[in-house]
């Protein structure tokens, strides 16, 4: 087991330890996040701080909340509905802040969802392609604010369909002189605004929404862009699909599969609009956006173990890619690695996790990786 994993498992066992010991002395809230295990179904609050520090932001802190709740406690099939915040300021005058929601109305009849995100922050730029070199990276400053609104019907069993709309504006400088500036294919690098709209399918038929043991879910939308103010020549269009497969191998093992694709559609390729690889749900281990494209596919497995109410571990692997037009496995990036699981809400499935993946590691460069923490599982 990698040691990270080792020794984050030892942490959260004392922890747990340490909570049981001083629970009494807890906030009642906590107390019933950190050690009831009952099967009611109230609602549920987790709070979490966030820091960081890095050479180009200086300290970053902030926090995070996530609030569980059933919007209709009547009947037991009704899944679990949440609302999420988190927000951070930078000492060198950073910051970043998002809210969504995620709604489900009595006996899953209804879903609506909705997020608003703001981010004024740098971040690396390597060029666009599925082979960008390290030694390109320029680093860009993103001032980014997106509202995005969606909600699907249950037409029959497991058939939902609906609509998606919201709105994107990205504003994208550089200091330096670097790939961002000076490659002739990259388009629109100062950034855009457009409208959002398009339709919403879903099949799905899992167990429950939160830490999924059967079922097969397929979620597929094609929103259309529109630019306005600036960018109102913009016509275009972004298809995905997602496909994910869910069994129950015995009381304690779970295994799932997701196979994942996006396409730009359009006769013009903005590079704030270009599918990017790399998330803490898809293709752990790169940094997201360290490869970008029009069309990006990727496929992934993970076993997961939970071995007591309160924790659980996940082995993962994968891979995928990012292309201009054909697809070929040529230059497949793989993705792997394991974590653990700290089940917070044991009735609801609610979890934190801790991954630590890596990639590919590409000729006169270091292995790519990364290490993840995220509230609920990756998919």
């Amino acid at each position: 087991m990698n040691k990270k994993i080792l020794c984050l498992l030892v942490c959260c066992l004392g922890m747990h330890v340490a909570v049981g010991q001083v629970g009494k002395y807890l906030p009642k809230f906590m107390r019933k996040i950190l050690l009831d295990t009952d099967s009611g179904r109230s609602s549920s609050l987790i709070p979490l701080p966030v820091f960081n520090s890095a050479p180009e932001t200086g300290l970053e802190f902030g926090g995070s909340v996530l609030y569980s709740f059933y919007a209709d406690t009547l009947h037991r099939e009704t899944r679990v509905s949440n609302i999420f915040t988190y927000g951070t300021v930078t000492t060198k005058g950073q910051n970043r802040f998002g809210l969504s929601t995620s709604h489900w109305y009595a006996q899953n009849k209804y879903h609506y969802s909705a997020s608003l995100s703001y981010v004024n922050f740098p971040a690396n730029f390597y060029g666009v392609g599925n082979s960008t070199r390290a030694i390109d990276a320029e680093r860009i400053t993103e001032k980014r604010f997106k509202f995005f609104m969606g909600g699907e019907k249950l037409w029959t069993k497991g058939v939902y369909a609906g609509l998606l709309a919201g709105v994107l504006s990205s504003k994208y400088s550089s200091t330096n002189t670097g790939i961002f500036e000076t490659d002739p294919t990259i388009e629109h690098r100062e950034g855009g605004t457009n409208l959002l709209f398009g339709p919403s399918f879903v099949y799905d038929t899992r167990d429950n929404n939160t830490y999924t043991n059967t079922g097969f879910e397929v979620v597929s939308s094609y929103v259309l862009y529109k630019g306005i103010y600036g960018s109102n020549g913009y016509n275009g269009g972004l298809f995905t699909i997602e496909a994910t497969q869910y069994n129950h191998l015995s009381k304690r093992l779970n295994l799932a599969f997701d196979l994942y694709d996006t396409n730009l559609t359009g006769g013009e390729s903005p590079f704030y609009l270009l599918p990017a690889m790399g998330s803490d749900e898809l293709m752990r281990g790169y940094y997201n956006g360290r490869f970008r494209d029009r069309n990006y596919v990727a496929a992934q497995a993970e076993l997961r173990y939970r071995f007591s109410k309160r924790f659980g571990l996940a082995f993962f692997g994968g891979g995928g890619k990012v292309f201009r037009e054909e697809f070929s496995f040529d230059d497949w990036k793989p993705s792997y690695g394991g974590g653990l699981r700290y089940f917070f809400d044991v009735e609801k499935g609610l979890d934190i996790s801790f991954d630590y993946a890596v990639g590919e590691q590409r000729a006169g460069e270091n292995r790519q990786g990364g290490f993840y923490i995220r509230l609920g599982e990756a998919f």
